[in-house]
């Protein structure tokens, strides 16, 4: 029995989606050409780059429902996320994509079966391990956002603001304490 299935995948992203877009709202649009360091990505293009990274999974599993990566186009899928992640976007247009496109995943995951999580994808010739679960490859996403979430919580600091977070825990720290008063 799977007791993590897609409701819960599907609500678990949508929490982690909720939390980067807190994020993105908190930081003022003026900082959105922010760049923690030279050759890494303003924070318009990492917002950008989460909104979007959830396609090679989109493709691979709601398009193709590809049962084998071996043949893949991955250069092409890549050159095309690229291509649309260097569109030049205001912060509400970022948030707008970031709603979208994470609903447009979220939506999708809600509606899969466990027997579809549990099914192996072949990967390419090569790899190791051979196969991976489409659980596994689908859980993917919410993992990276989270990387990446915490990349942009690190930035926030630098830039002076406390994360949206750590502002909560602090409320209920304070509140706490106040009911002990």
């Amino acid at each position: 029995m799977n007791y993590y299935g897609a409701k819960e995948l599907a609500e678990s992203y949508r929490t982690v989606r909720k939390n980067t877009l807190a994020i993105a709202q908190d930081i003022p649009a003026d900082k959105y050409s922010f760049r923690p360091a030279p050759d890494t990505p303003s924070v318009a293009e990492l917002l950008t780059h989460i909104a979007l990274a959830y396609t090679f999974q989109y493709q691979v599993h709601a398009v193709e429902r590809r049962a084998t990566l071996q043949g893949f186009d991955f250069p092409s899928l890549m050159g095309r996320m690229m291509a649309e992640g260097k569109k030049p976007r205001s912060k509400d247009e970022i948030l707008e994509l970031l709603r979208g496109e994470g609903e447009k995943w979220a939506g999708w995951l809600q509606g899969i079966s466990d027997g579809f999580l549990c099914e192996q994808v072949q990967m390419p010739e090569g790899a190791n391990p051979m196969s991976k679960s489409r659980f596994e490859m689908i859980l993917s996403v919410k993992e990276h956002e989270m990387h990446h979430r915490g990349q942009l919580m690190l930035i926030e600091r630098v830039l002076g603001i406390v994360p949206h977070l750590t502002r909560e825990m602090q409320a209920r720290f304070a509140s706490a304490a106040a009911a002990k008063s």
